[in-house]
């Protein structure tokens, strides 16, 4: 097991390392940038180096500060967390040439998944399914044409680099296509520095469903069940829940199996969350994989009861997983609300700003993971995430009914937050009934600005 472990993030998922860390005996060291001078997570490191201003451009972004302070620290791993450089494939192997432990994939590993496009390939050799399209990188528009024509329009043109959203268009026929293609490559290149684009067959109604794996050095991989990710915003989630509703269990299992054996033939360690788009007639397809923590990763803990961050740890330092697939049992039901300082009267306006009054829900079953308290101050600079309220049940229904009493117990002022909203959805008879699809919540607030349930 490692001795120290450098943490290069910040906020709730940083806190998340730490106690992990220190419960399987190592010391911490987190990095910080002045905004975040005083961060309350922070006090729970055993040393603390800044690594330059507020922008993340001059401080988590920067490998040299990082991997410098490890040094001078005497840090014998890192861990990335989300975000960031947590799927930098580059700094993951900047690790390894100084002899630093990266809490994740190798970089071999990581750049095989993180490319989409070599990412199906791998896909279909283990059976996982994937979406019909383009085998390789669309050059000319001429082959996204050849390529629609064949597996019928509506397609989508995707990067095949990064995610949330950047270097995607959706195209119904020719002209769209040939605009749509020009378009996605021109952002995907300013987005992720590669402007290779692909197309492949578009769902009109999906729902986002992915799959909880964790890989080892020693060629053994499992599944944890699938997450239900479908209530989402501008490709950005809002609510993520566990086991996902409504699916056979039969289809389940076989898609959840051949994630598995996907991760597996990747030779991947740590972390790792396939994601799938599946249609009304639970058909799964594959979208990518992301190589790293997940921020809903504690929907799955709950019903698993397996720590997935102390298990990454573990298999960093070398260990085997210490679990194997039949040990590995559904138990009810969780949710997760992501707590983000936004005003969604405001058009999701992000708000920093003191807090004055937190007082976060409690009671059985409720977890609360964050880093803010009474007097924290929100800086401008970083993503609007400021926590996640998590709760389990034995089944759904009272999942749903303890998260509703949870936001309503939650006191967080004067700042705006996305609670209000979580209550609101989590009421409407599409989430409910799991009767939805990725667009419904733009949906809903496009038909029913103000309407409160």
């Amino acid at each position: 097991m490692f001795e120290r472990i450098l943490i290069a993030n910040r906020g709730e998922i940083a806190l998340r390392i730490i106690r992990a860390a220190k419960e399987l005996g190592c010391e911490t060291v987190c990095v910080f940038s002045q905004a975040d001078r005083h961060g309350p997570w922070l006090e729970q490191a055993d040393h603390t180096v800044c690594i330059g201003p507020g922008p993340s451009s001059e401080s988590y972004l920067r490998a040299d500060r990082i991997i410098s302070a490890a040094e001078t620290m005497h840090a014998d791993a890192i861990h990335p967390g989300y975000g960031f450089l947590a799927e930098n494939a580059e700094f993951a192997e900047v690790c390894r040439d100084c002899n630093i432990e990266f809490i994740g994939p190798s970089p071999e590993a990581m750049a095989l998944l993180g490319d989409k496009i070599s990412c199906k390939r791998m896909a279909r050799e283990a059976g996982t399914p994937v979406f019909p399209g383009s085998e390789e990188a669309i050059e000319e528009p001429t082959e996204a044409m050849e390529v629609a024509r064949e597996i019928g329009f509506p397609v989508i043109v995707k990067a095949a680099a990064g995610g949330g959203g950047r270097g995607m268009r959706i195209a119904r026929n020719d002209a769209e296509l040939a605009d749509g293609l020009a378009a996605a490559r021109q952002e995907a290149a300013a987005a992720f520095g590669n402007g290779a684009v692909y197309v492949e067959k578009f769902l009109e109604h999906a729902r986002h469903v992915e799959v909880q794996c964790l890989g080892d050095k020693h060629g053994h991989a499992v599944h944890l069940y699938n997450r239900d990710c479908t209530s989402q915003r501008r490709h950005q989630k809002l609510i993520e829940e566990g086991p996902a509703p409504g699916v056979d269990a039969k289809i389940r299992d076989g898609v959840c199996e051949s994630a598995s054996s996907l991760i597996r033939n990747a030779k991947y360690s740590g972390a790792a969350t396939v994601e799938f788009l599946m249609d009304r007639q639970q058909h799964f397809y594959m979208l990518e994989v992301n190589t790293r923590v997940q921020v809903e990763h504690p929907v799955t803990e709950a019903i698993t009861g397996v720590d997935i961050v102390k298990e990454s740890i573990r298999v960093a330092s070398g260990e085997p997983l210490s679990i194997h697939q039949e040990d590995v049992q559904l138990n009810g039901h969780a949710i997760e609300c992501r707590i983000n300082a936004e005003d969604p009267d405001r058009d999701f306006m992000p708000q920093p700003g003191l807090v004055e009054v937190f007082q976060p829900a409690g009671g059985f079953g409720v977890r609360v993971d964050t880093h803010v308290r009474p007097g924290y101050r929100i800086p401008p600079n970083y993503d609007s995430m400021i926590g996640k309220l998590i709760v389990h049940g034995c089944d759904r229904a009272e999942a749903i009914a303890k998260m509703k009493r949870a936001i309503d117990e939650f006191r967080i002022g004067p700042i705006k937050t996305t609670l209000p909203l979580h209550r609101r959805l989590l009421g409407s008879t599409p989430f409910v009934e799991h009767d939805f699809d990725i667009h419904w919540v733009e949906q809903l607030l496009e038909k029913q600005p103000d309407a409160v349930v």
